[in-house]
This record gives structure tokens, C-alpha cells and sequence, in this order.
């Protein structure tokens, strides 16, 4: 694609955009804050020599955690730059990095769409010493002009699926141009490295997965414990972590004739209102996980996981789970959370976002992988049948997280030649 299409794409964008923000806004009133921001309008102070770290979401500002805490830690002098695309993202670092914002060591923004103007006006305003892409974020006008500027800049804890791969490929020189210009590249995977390195990445190396150093919060186990005394200390918790869109009528299926309780935990929180309804249509006996403040009856089947911040506090409470975004064409969501609280973890088929967890994390008896949805049911009935088998799949999903831990050091090493210049 050449750089003229790919800059009229993003201005269509650009036109497009209030129209998405009122649209989504309409469930979610934050899309409608902060929109000056959107397209490079800025008012934050800066008092200090910035290091801007971007994550998209909510997955990548859980999993860029470590990081960040590091950052802070080793480099006093700057202040960290923490730019997101959703607003569930934004509330994710508020509330990690809470202390920090108040105190003025971490601004938060968004990133804007990525046209020529907007990337220069977001470059101009923080003036970031260092900037960091999280995972698969490539925005080639904000590169280029970081480039032009002389900021170095570098893509961490990189993944790119054979399927994200080949609609980069698509762009040819736009995406090859884009990566070349990066000071660094840092990959989870040899697999996730090579295909980078066809793509255009020049040398990059392999770090690990960042998600493995996220350390559970100190009381999850304690705030669990709390919260299966309410669920039944002699029932069966079923944790369907995450779900998308059409999961959760698969999921209701899959229990049926079964006696677990479920706990049903939607990984977007415009969603709720819309589960709730399906469990009402299905006649299903259910509690809001926000109205639960006494042990539940036995009749109930369903507990709606519908607060914000508590996944390690369900994932503590549950016995094992299913992991949302697998159970369709999706790629899956985020199993290493699960595997750090010790819970097994079922996928589905559709991992290819985390094929190498995926397969590590099976081949250490972490999780096991169903070749088909209809699968689901049996899994179930066999995991809540077999504690023996559940006590040892958990064992081996602690010892599978500590197996993997150490990238925040990688990249701290690999960052700080980029910092001196």
C-alpha cells in the first residue's frame, strides 16, 4: 500500500470517528471524554523528561504492568506517558497506578488517530525521550515522525499471529518501512520473531511474554476465599473467564445436566446488561456478582460476574475455567492470569492469538485444548467429576507461570542502550 492511500485511509478515519465515539458512547458514556485527545489536543502537564509506554487495552495495560513499575523504579528522573485506545484501558492503569497519577509520575491520554497532523501534535506536546508499542501496535505516521524526530521507539512483548501476518504483508513497503524504523524489536516467540523479521524487522530478538511476570494482587487469595464462602464452599465453580459476544448461549449449553455453579464473567462491561437479559429469556436462576452479599441458595445456577477489577478474585474462587474468546473464531483471551491463581483452564478451539501459551501451557497440563465447541459439555462434566485430576492441573499451572518469568528484566536491559542515546 502506498503511504498517500494508507494517509487518506487514516483521515477517513479521522471523519469517521465522532460518529464511533457517540455510537459506542451511547452504552459507554466515557467514549464521549476526552475526544479533543483523539486527534492530538493535549493539556496535560509536563514536568519532566518523558518515557511513553502504549497500551491499547485492558489486556496489555494488566500485562505492561511490570513494566511500568520497573520504569518508574529505574528512572526516577522521568515521568511515564501511558497512552490507551478504549476507556477501559484508561481505567485499568487509573486504578493500578493510582498513587502514581495522583503524585504526578504517570499522565495517562490517548493515542490519537493516526494521521501526519495528529501524530505531530502528540509528539510535540510530551516530547517522549523514549516511546514503547505494546504487543502489535503499528501506527506508521507516528512512527515516521518519531523516527524524523529522533525518538527511538520499540515494539515489546511482540505478537503477530500467521493470520495478522499476512494482512501486514498486504501493506508491503508501509509495514516494511514501518518496522525498520523501529530502534528495537522485541518478540515473545522465536515464531512471533520470524515472522517480524520477514515483515521487515531488522535483528529482532526474543524476550518472553510479559503477562508470565504479572504478580496476582497480595489479597486476591484471601478476597476469593471470601467470595466462595458466598458461592458454596461444596459446589462446583465453573468460571467462564472473558466471554465474547455468542459464547455465552454456547456456554449455558454446555452446563446443562451438569451440577456446577457458573460464574459467568463477560469481558466487556457494556455487555452486562445484554447477559443478564439472555439469562433471563432462558428462565436461568442467577445472581449479580454486585448483589451477592450472602451465602447462595442451591437453586441458583448462574452468578453474573458483573463488577470491575475482581478477575484474580474470581479466578481464586472458581475450581476451573473456560477461557472466553475461544469458543469462536475470536483467538482467545488472556489464559495466564488463570494459570498464576493455580486454576486449570479449558480452550477452545480458536487460540490462534496465544497458540504458543496455548501449547505450552497444554503440554505442562496447564489446560487442556478442545478440537470442537460441542466437546465443551463432556470436559465439564469430567473436570467437575475428577478433583484429583483438577488439584493436579493446578499444581502444574503455578509451576508453568514461574517456569516463564524474567521478560521485565529482558527488556529493562534491552531498553536502557535506547534511553542513553
Amino acid at each position: 500500500m502506498p503511504r498517500f492511500v494508507y494517509t487518506l485511509l487514516m483521515f477517513a478515519v479521522a471523519a469517521l470517528l465522532p460518529l464511533k465515539l457517540f455510537w459506542r458512547g451511547l452504552k459507554q458514556p466515557e467514549y464521549r471524554q476526552h475526544v479533543g485527545e483523539r486527534y492530538g489536543f493535549y493539556t496535560q502537564s509536563v514536568n519532566a523528561p518523558v518515557i511513553w509506554v502504549h497500551c491499547v487495552s485492558v489486556g496489555e495495560t494488566r500485562a505492561t504492568q511490570p513494566l511500568i513499575q520497573a520504569l518508574l523504579a529505574h528512572y526516577p528522573q522521568h515521568q511515564l506517558l501511558i497512552t490507551h485506545g478504549t476507556p477501559t484501558g484508561r481505567d485499568t492503569s487509573s486504578q493500578l497506578f493510582k498513587q502514581e497519577i495522583a503524585n504526578g509520575r504517570v499522565l495517562q491520554a490517548y493515542l490519537p488517530v493516526d494521521t501526519p497532523g495528529a501524530s505531530k501534535r502528540f509528539l510535540a506536546h510530551f516530547n517522549p525521550d523514549l516511546g514503547l508499542l505494546m504487543e502489535t501496535e503499528l501506527w506508521f505516521h507516528l512512527i515516521n515522525q518519531a523516527t524524523r524526530l529522533g525518538i527511538p521507539m520499540a515494539l515489546l512483548s511482540a505478537r503477530l499471529s500467521p493470520k495478522s501476518a499476512a494482512g501486514y504483508a498486504k501493506l508491503g513497503g508501509l509495514t516494511r518501512r514501518g518496522l525498520q524504523q523501529l530502534s528495537l524489536v522485541a518478540a515473545q516467540t522465536a515464531a512471533d520473531a520470524e515472522r517480524l523479521q520477514v515483515l521487515g524487522a531488522q535483528h529482532p530478538i526474543i524476550c518472553g511474554n510479559l503477562k508470565f511476570d504479572v504478580t496476582p494482587p497480595a489479597d486476591s487469595a484471601e478476597k476469593g476465599a471470601s467470595l466462595r464462602q458466598l458461592l458454596g464452599k461444596d459446589r462446583t465453580v465453573f468460571m467462564a473467564a472473558s466471554t465474547r459476544e455468542g459464547e455465552e448461549s454456547l456456554i449455558l449449553d454446555a452446563v446443562q445436566g451438569t451440577d456446577v455453579l457458573t460464574l459467568l464473567v463477560p469481558r466487556h462491561p457494556q455487555r452486562f446488561a445484554e447477559v443478564e437479559s439472555l439469562l433471563k429469556a432462558r428462565g436461568l436462576r442467577y445472581v449479580l456478582r454486585t448483589e451477592l452479599v450472602q451465602p447462595l441458595n442451591n437453586d441458583v445456577q448462574v452468578v453474573l460476574g458483573n463488577s470491575m477489577g475482581e478477575m484474580y478474585t474470581y479466578y481464586a474462587a472458581s475450581d476451573f475455567a473456560v477461557m472466553g474468546g475461544s469458543l469462536q473464531p475470536l483467538g482467545g483471551q488472556n489464559l495466564i492470569e488463570a494459570a498464576a491463581m493455580g486454576v486449570p483452564t479449558i480452550l477452545g478451539p480458536n487460540m490462534f492469538n496465544f497458540a504458543q501459551v496455548t501449547q505450552a501451557a497444554v503440554a505442562a497440563n496447564a489446560a487442556v485444548q478442545l478440537s470442537d465447541v460441542a466437546e465443551l459439555h463432556g470436559m465439564i462434566a469430567a473436570l467437575a467429576a475428577d478433583s484429583m485430576k483438577v488439584q493436579a492441573m493446578a499444581q502444574a499451572a503455578k509451576g508453568f507461570t514461574l517456569q516463564h518469568r524474567g521478560t521485565t528484566q529482558r527488556l529493562m536491559v534491552a531498553i536502557e542502550p535506547l534511553l542513553k542515546k
